[in-house]
């Protein structure tokens, strides 16, 4: 199957992420939000990171062209027009099976239907839809333009047909797709992942390392690009805190148990770079 015009539900920071590289790789994207503040936001930050790419010589194409593969929509009914239909908002299971619902309803009956979820079960996903064998997860990296590893994840009922398309979409996009080929929370590379994070908060909690040493020893030991609690907060603490109790509240493993700090900063809007602050204090003007 192949797959050439790709229908977006939500136009965040994941959602226009996966829109911006659908258009770099010559498809056409519709990307969906329930309302055009949010889409245009979407569009401009898109316009923004293309342009970003352009000046580096990463993209030969002009930014019009690139944009000009991006419609918008406020609502779900050009979703019939898509090959592939992936869900990109936040990680809320009622959300995410209401709008599962909605899409098989609305799309055509040979389309995909995907979830960019880190942590929800895409089998869960999958049984509210009447196609079930055509559900799948591709869970993408922030921020998606950059990141060149994407999930693909098969649900219990996804069929194989449906893991070979998912597997073809991603290598188009110039990523590189990692088999997840069963279903557990967290999948696999969030479940490694998460794991170090709780650690790590923990023993800031406990006194035993600042922020900035943890992630200065991620840094310069591990060879990552970024530590922990940068990472938490481009991510942001909300959606890492979704995640952990989405693994935590399946499993029942207490090692995804939310720190009580995460917990405490999620409370009061400490949420990361988008809020200003959350393990650090960003410039926002």
């Amino acid at each position: 199957m192949s797959i050439d015009r790709v229908f977006i539900v939500g136009a965040g920071l994941m959602g226009s992420g996966i829109a911006q590289a659908c258009a770099q790789s010559g498809m056409e994207v519709i990307l969906n939000d329930v309302n055009q503040e949010a889409v245009d936001k979407g569009l401009k930050n898109i316009g923004w990171s293309v342009g970003k790419f352009i000046e580096k010589g990463k993209l030969s194409e002009t930014k019009e062209t690139i944009l000009g593969r991006i419609k918008t929509a406020t609502d779900l009914s050009q979703a019939g027009d898509a090959d592939l239909a992936v869900e990109a908002v936040f990680e809320n299971l009622e959300m995410k099976q209401d709008i599962f619902r909605k899409l098989d309803e609305r799309s055509g009956p040979d389309a995909l239907l995907a979830s960019n979820t880190s942590a929800i079960p895409i089998t869960e996903l999958a049984a509210e839809t009447e196609r079930p064998d055509k559900v799948l997860g591709l869970h993408f990296f922030n921020p998606v333009p950059m990141m060149q590893a994407v999930e693909v994840i098969k649900g219990v009922s996804t069929s194989e047909e449906t893991m070979l398309a998912g597997l073809n979409f991603i290598r188009r996009l110039g990523k590189e797709p990692i088999r997840v080929e069963s279903d557990v929370p967290g999948f696999l590379l969030n479940r490694i992942n998460l794991i170090s994070y709780v650690e790590a908060i923990r023993l800031f909690e406990q006194g035993i390392g600042s922020v900035e040493d943890i992630d200065k020893g991620f840094r310069l030991a591990f060879g990552r690009k970024m530590g922990p609690f940068e990472t938490g907060d481009m991510v942001g603490l909300d959606v890492s805190y979704g995640a952990l109790s989405a693994i935590y509240e399946e499993s029942k493993d207490i090692r995804y148990y939310p720190p009580q700090l995460l917990r405490r900063k999620v409370k009061a809007g400490q949420l990361g770079r988008k809020t200003g602050r959350g393990w650090y204090e960003y410039d926002k003007s």
